[in-house]
C-alpha cells in the first residue's frame, strides 16, 4: 500500500528535529523556515512542550467532551489570558478546516442567514464549507460545486465588500493577512472597515488567524486594529504541532448555537490540549512577539537593501514574510533545499517564510544568504 499522491514529493525524509533544524535520513541537516507550513512556531522538540506530552501521555491520553479533563481546562485558561475578554466560549475540533467549518456552522444558526462573504486568494481549508470559502479554483473545481450561498470579493477593498452585503450574508470571513494566497497585507484601516460594515449589516465577522495567529509580532493580527471578530478561528501553532483546533465565540453568538449541532470526537483531547496549554503560555510572553517583529522588518529591509534585479516584492509582518519573484518560485525553493534551508511557496512566483518564534538573527541571515544563492543558480 502507498500514499494517494495529494502532495508533491520534497525527495527527502524527515527523521528529527530540534530548534529551529530538521534532520532528513541520510543524517543532512536543514534550517526550518516553513516549520510544516506554520505549525511548529516554537520549533522542534520545545522542552517545555515535550515534557507537558510526556506527562500527559503517561496519564491519559483521550477524553471524550462530554467529560470533564484538567488538561482542557488548563488550555482554555491559558487561553483566555491572551484573547481578547469579549472573546469567551470556545469549541474544538482537530484542525484549522475544522474550526472555519465550525465558524461557518455558527454564523448561519446565530444569524438566522446563509450567505458568506470570502475573498479572492482565500485559503480557509478544504473540507467542503471551508472549500466553498477557498477561492482558488485548484482546490474547488474538482470538487464542484460548491456549498451554495459564498460570494467573493476583492481583498483589501471595501467598496466591494459594501457592494457584496445584504440581508443574506450571516458573516464575513477573513485573514487578516492572506497566508496561502502570497502572504497579502491588507491596508491600514481594512480591518476596522469590514467590523464596521458588518456591524451595519447585521453580519457577523469570523478571523481566520490560523495561520497569523501568534507569528505576526502580537498574539493576534486582528488586535492591530481593534478589531474583535465575533468568531475566531485558530489552530496551526497553537498546540507547537500536535493537531488542535479551536474556534472561539463571543457569548451572543454561543447561545444561539443548539446544544448537540456540534462535535468531534477526538477533539480537545488531554494530550493536545497539555501540549497547547504549555505552548500558549510560552507564546504568553511579549518579548517574544516584539522580537519576532523586529527580525521580521530586518529581513525585509536586508531584501530590499540588496536590490536583486529577480525580485518583485519582498512583504509581511512579523515571521510571517514573503518574497515575490518574477518568475517561477518552485526551481528557487528546490534549489534553497538543496543548500540545506526549507521554504514554501504562495503562489507560483511567491517563496513564503513561515519559521519559529525563537529563530536567531545569524538564522535569518543564514536564510537569507541561502535565498540569493538559490535565486542566482535556479533555473
Amino acid at each position: 500500500m502507498s500514499p494517494i499522491p495529494l502532495h508533491a514529493d520534497r525527495g527527502i525524509s524527515l527523521v528529527r528535529g530540534e530548534g529551529c533544524y530538521l534532520w532528513d535520513s541520510e543524517g543532512r541537516r536543514y534550517l526550518d523556515l516553513m516549520t510544516n507550513y506554520g505549525v511548529n512556531l516554537l520549533g522542534h522538540a520545545h522542552p517545555a512542550i515535550t515534557d507537558a506530552i510526556q506527562k500527559q501521555a503517561a496519564i491519559l491520553t483521550n477524553a471524550h467532551q462530554s467529560f470533564g479533563s484538567p488538561a482542557r481546562d488548563d488550555f482554555i485558561e491559558a487561553l483566555a489570558a491572551i484573547l481578547p475578554p469579549a472573546l469567551t466560549r470556545i469549541s474544538f475540533g482537530n484542525s484549522g478546516a475544522e474550526a472555519v467549518e465550525a465558524a461557518l456552522k455558527y454564523a448561519r444558526v446565530a444569524t438566522g442567514r446563509t450567505g458568506i462573504v470570502a475573498t479572492h486568494r482565500a485559503y480557509h481549508g478544504r473540507t467542503f464549507g471551508a472549500l466553498a470559502a477557498t477561492a482558488d479554483a485548484k482546490y474547488r473545481e474538482p470538487f464542484a460545486p460548491m456549498l451554495e450561498g459564498v460570494r467573493h470579493v476583492p481583498f483589501d477593498n471595501l467598496d466591494a465588500l459594501e457592494q457584496a452585503l445584504d440581508d443574506s450574508i450571516a458573516a464575513v470571513i477573513i485573514e487578516p493577512i492572506q497566508g496561502e494566497g502570497g502572504v497579502r497585507v491588507p491596508n491600514d484601516g481594512y480591518l476596522q472597515g469590514i467590523r464596521e460594515r458588518c456591524d451595519a449589516h447585521g453580519a457577523l465577522l469570523i478571523g481566520d488567524e490560523i495561520q497569523t495567529g501568534f507569528r505576526t509580532g502580537a498574539p493576534l493580527a486582528c488586535t492591530r486594529e481593534g478589531v474583535v471578530p465575533d468568531i475566531l478561528c485558530l489552530s496551526k501553532s497553537i498546540a507547537n504541532g500536535l493537531p488542535l483546533g479551536v474556534t472561539v465565540t463571543t457569548e451572543a453568538v454561543s447561545e444561539r448555537v443548539p446544544k448537540g449541532s456540534h462535535g468531534s470526537t477526538f477533539a480537545g483531547n488531554p494530550l493536545v490540549c497539555a501540549a497547547g496549554a504549555a505552548t500558549l503560555r510560552v507564546l504568553a510572553d511579549e518579548a517574544l512577539h516584539d522580537e519576532a517583529r523586529r527580525l521580521g522588518e530586518r529581513f525585509q529591509q536586508r531584501v530590499r537593501a540588496l536590490n536583486l534585479p529577480q525580485v518583485r516584492e519582498v512583504r509581511g509582518r512579523g515571521l510571517m514574510l514573503a518574497v515575490e519573484l518574477k518568475k517561477p518560485a518552485t526551481p528557487v525553493i528546490k534549489a534553497m533545499q538543496e543548500r540545506g534551508v526549507l521554504v514554501l511557496p504562495g503562489g507560483s512566483t511567491v517563496i513564503r517564510f513561515l519559521p519559529s518564534i525563537l529563530i536567531e538573527s545569524d538564522e535569518v541571515d543564514q536564510g537569507l544568504e541561502a535565498l540569493v544563492d538559490a535565486i542566482h543558480v535556479a533555473r
